[in-house]
């Protein structure tokens, strides 16, 4: 019996290369793209483990979840960890950062997630690049909610490590991703004794099998499933355009935002303003004294197929979040995310108006 995901002609170092070089211009990076068989995780915590240990002193920027746990594998490294936490309602400053580079100048990396998707934050990389540059640090980016939501430029921006996934905005696979590594990194790494060798998290051992030697033979036998789906994903954004995919996402922000607010019931969005709010997607925080996980799982109940869920740990009590990325960064998936919610309101006696809710969606849609 023959499968369309089965039996298929192995995938050798030329098409593996290629696919590399796409998402390289997806990027619009000159530095080496690294495309890791795994979860972003791998190639996150691959990343932290290479490029710093003892003697490294971060600044490690805490905007979410994530922002915390790059924390812990700092320290783990024996890093000498500085961290800069926000409200998770907002997003970081340049000017923060300046002062943190002030009063720690001894600082030598700097970590950060662009757009916190738990959150629903994204913070100014561009300006933030700046001020890491000026003062001389590594800079590591976790950019896996924002890619194809919003532009990701490492090189414009200065970024030593920016790890990237397919499996949000990109609407790709969640089995394989990318980091791209600047010079300057893969010399940090290179200096680095107790960088991972011979191991699944090594960079150092792409750099020096793979990029080194041409690109002629893999490490081992690269996912292929997950390989060909991200091939797959990059030509679909190809073809569409990359800005109007991003677009795409950004218009689906600004309508959940506003049908939130016109649908009423005490929802109001979670990031104050929407110049911090992540075009990937959208928190709300639910009425007091509602649960927003119970209010999730009763919209969910009304509509299954909608892009919902209950902010994790301490926030499943009071935060929504609509993910509106990838294929659900549609019109349709925005005025269904909503409407779920104002049943779920409606059932708690709270007033709320859906058809103004819908209204504000059709015209904040651009």
């Amino acid at each position: 019996m023959t499968h369309p995901f089965l039996d298929l002609a192995p995938l050798g170092a030329d098409r593996f290369a290629a696919i590399e070089d796409r998402v390289a211009r997806l990027l619009s990076t000159g530095q080496d793209v690294v495309i890791m068989q795994g979860e972003a995780l791998l190639p996150l915590e691959g990343a932290i483990r290479a490029a710093a240990g003892e003697g490294t002193t971060a600044l490690n920027v805490v905007t979410g979840p994530y922002g915390q746990t790059f924390g812990d594998w700092l320290r783990d490294c024996g890093a000498t960890v500085i961290d800069l936490a926000v409200p998770f309602h907002t997003a970081v400053t340049a000017e923060e950062i300046r002062q943190a580079f002030a009063e720690h100048p001894e600082i030598d990396f700097v970590s950060l997630v662009h757009a916190e998707a738990a959150t629903g934050n994204t913070n100014p990389v561009a300006e933030i690049g700046e001020v890491v540059r000026a003062h001389g640090a590594l800079f590591y980016l976790d950019a896996v909610a924002s890619i194809g939501a919003e532009p990701v430029l490492p090189d414009a921006w200065g970024v030593d490590l920016c790890v990237i996934g397919a499996q949000k905005a990109m609407g790709g696979p969640a089995g394989v991703s990318a980091v791209s590594v600047s010079e300057r990194a893969w010399a940090r790494m290179a200096a680095n004794p107790k960088a991972p060798r011979r191991s699944y998290l090594s960079l150092l051992d792409w750099k020096e099998r793979w990029i080194d030697g041409g690109r002629k033979a893999l490490l081992h036998a690269p996912a292929q499933l997950e390989m060909l789906a991200l091939e797959a994903c990059v030509e679909r954004i190809e073809a569409a355009g990359l800005d109007a995919v991003m677009a795409r996402h950004a218009s689906a922000a600004t309508a959940t935002r506003a049908g939130a607010v016109a649908l009423g019931g005490g929802l109001e969005p979670y990031v104050y303003e929407a110049r911090d709010a992540a075009p990937v997607a959208t928190t709300l925080r639910a009425p007091s004294p509602v649960v927003a996980s119970e209010l999730v799982r009763r919209a969910l109940e009304a509509d299954p197929a909608v892009p919902l869920a209950a902010g994790g740990g301490p926030l499943a009590k009071e935060m929504i979040r609509v993910n509106h990325y990838g294929a659900d960064a549609t019109p349709g998936a925005v005025r269904a995310s909503l409407a779920a919610l104002g049943v779920a309101l409606r059932e708690q006696g709270l007033a709320v108006d859906v058809e103004a809710a819908l209204r504000a969606v059709e015209g904040a849609w651009r």
